[in-house]
């Protein structure tokens, strides 16, 4: 895996032209734009990636993946049945993040301990589902179901449906969190067909009314929140349902998103058993640094904050986190 010290520090980027991102390449490739391609024109044959102007995409999903043993790849190709796109293989993907991350807390038995430091309550053998995968249901190839029931509950196309990037249950609380790395949360909905926003609205006994302040438009059109407003619809029913508190958990960088608790806020009705929340990836960090884990593994998650690279900018490198 490459990361901030294996790369060059800006790349030369030519109207036809770009050259491998690795430190002493001197691979030249051609000029790819608008849609990734992973074409052999675009490859550097040597570091066997990809290449456009913004990033790389390594040939080989697990060569950006830390946790890679034979159960964790398993899991990976039972999540591939049920996710609905992957850029994992991306220098920039925050699939590949996200899955690095939690990955580690789960396996480490750190997961409980995150999640009460984020609420301040105690949170007890919480059951991670990655990207709609549930580890503990019979059909190992099924999305999680109560996410199907809230998905044809609400959703006019249940089978590319809501798709949290992370579920988290456990006895007492559901989480549901929504991971941001390049991305920011301004979303909107592109659907042209009208029962969508009727089925929103009215699904679940019009349980839209019990969770918002603000109009429908308002909240998914005009301050473009689409995705926090499905997260908070859907994941609040399902508590409900369940009798879980609920929390939805926005995880950004620490750089961004600074006002989006305010934001989104002023659209929501929280109560002491539903929060929205901003969370840090470096908070994540802090956490893993403070824990009392000494392993090599720790030190590989540790390493991996401190050296990762998010893709080019105006030929520059990004760092991902600000440590």
């Amino acid at each position: 895996m490459f990361g901030f010290k294996d790369l060059k520090n800006t790349i030369r980027v030519t109207e036809t032209t770009v050259e491998c991102p690795v430190k002493g390449c001197r691979v030249i490739v051609q000029r790819q734009r608008k849609i990734f391609k992973t074409q052999e024109e675009f490859k550097c044959p040597e570091h066997n990636i990809y290449i456009s102007p913004s990033t790389f995409e390594y040939q080989n999903e697990f060569d950006n993946i830390l946790l890679k043993e034979e159960a964790d790849r398993d899991l990976l190709k039972r999540i591939a049945k049920v996710k609905r796109e992957s850029r994992i293989a991306r220098d920039n993907s925050e699939d590949a993040v996200t899955w690095n991350v939690f990955r580690f807390l789960e396996k480490n038995d750190l997961l409980s301990g995150f999640l009460s430091n984020i609420i301040s309550h105690p949170i007890e053998n919480p059951e991670i589902i990655y990207w709609s995968h549930s580890q503990s249901e019979g059909d190992k190839t099924s999305v999680w179901a109560p996410l199907q029931g809230a998905r044809e509950e609400f959703e006019t196309n249940p089978k590319k449906g809501s798709e949290p990037d992370l579920i988290i249950k456990s006895k007492n609380a559901l989480f549901l969190i929504e991971c941001k790395l390049t991305a920011n949360n301004n979303t909107v909905l592109r659907s042209n067909d009208p029962m969508a926003r009727v089925k929103y609205v009215n699904g679940g006994g019009k349980w839209f009314s019990d969770m918002f302040t603000s109009d429908f438009d308002t909240i998914v059109m005009k301050d473009k929140k689409y995705e926090l407003f499905r997260f908070w619809l859907i994941g609040s029913w399902i508590a409900h349902n369940h009798q879980l508190n609920f929390y939805l958990i926005n995880l950004v960088l620490s750089q961004k998103e600074k006002d989006i608790e305010q934001t989104f806020r002023r659209h929501i009705k929280e109560n002491h058993e539903r929060k929205f929340l901003r969370v840090t990836w470096e908070d994540v960090y802090q956490f893993i640094l403070d824990s009392k884990l000494r392993s090599i593994e720790r030190d590989k998650i540790v390493e991996y904050f401190k050296n990762k690279s998010i893709g080019y900018k105006s030929g520059k490198l990004q760092k991902a986190f600000s440590l």
